[in-house]
């Protein structure tokens, strides 16, 4: 309900989407910020609804079904009064030059799981089995280096851990700085 109210909200102002997705873990309506960073908008289903293949997650790009998920806002709702309490930014995605690269930095740096993998395109990682706290992908950074740190865009991402007890900062091969910081209890 609560995606399908923001869904209403977007249509009444005129947000522009660019996309709206059913990844078959969460459905999702994607949309640009002013840096050109992507914005993804999105509600998880429950996990024990997932399904996997051995131990990676099932994931699909297919068509949301927006009138069913408007549908499940109640009639006489008072629509989108902003974020929901207890909302969460879920996972962060990545331009990289080289998804297999990104696999292994995450996997040696952080020691988080690959879940799932779009050809070489993309990779998707996480920890405590969440279908992908990072996405990693190539499809407009193919073969790219270092990120220019003058320019515009997303310089850096942090994460609370219950494993840290005072804030890191490490940074991956394309120059993105990943802030780790102990999680509050």
């Amino acid at each position: 309900a609560d995606l399908g109210r923001w869904i209403n909200h977007a249509i009444s102002n005129k947000i522009a989407i660019e996309g709206a997705s059913d990844h078959l873990v969460s459905e999702a309506l994607y949309l640009t910020d002013p840096e050109g960073n992507g914005i993804e908008i999105y509600a998880d289903r429950r996990p024990q609804d997932w399904k996997w293949n051995g131990d990676k997650i099932a994931m699909a790009t297919e068509r949301l079904n927006i009138p069913s998920v408007v549908a499940e806002v109640p009639a006489g709702d008072a629509g989108w009064q902003g974020t929901p309490e207890n909302s969460i930014v879920g996972h962060v995605h990545l331009r990289v030059g080289r998804p297999e690269d990104a696999e292994a930095w995450w996997n040696q740096e952080f020691g988080f799981d690959t879940m799932a993998k779009y050809g070489g395109q993309a990779v998707f990682l996480s920890s405590g089995g969440y279908h992908h706290h990072i996405g990693a992908n190539a499809w407009q950074s193919s073969g790219a280096g270092r990120r220019d740190s003058s320019r515009s865009g997303l310089a850096w991402v942090e994460m609370r851990s219950d494993k840290v007890t005072s804030p890191a900062t490490r940074e991956d091969p394309w120059g993105t700085v990943i802030r780790t910081i102990p999680a509050k209890a």
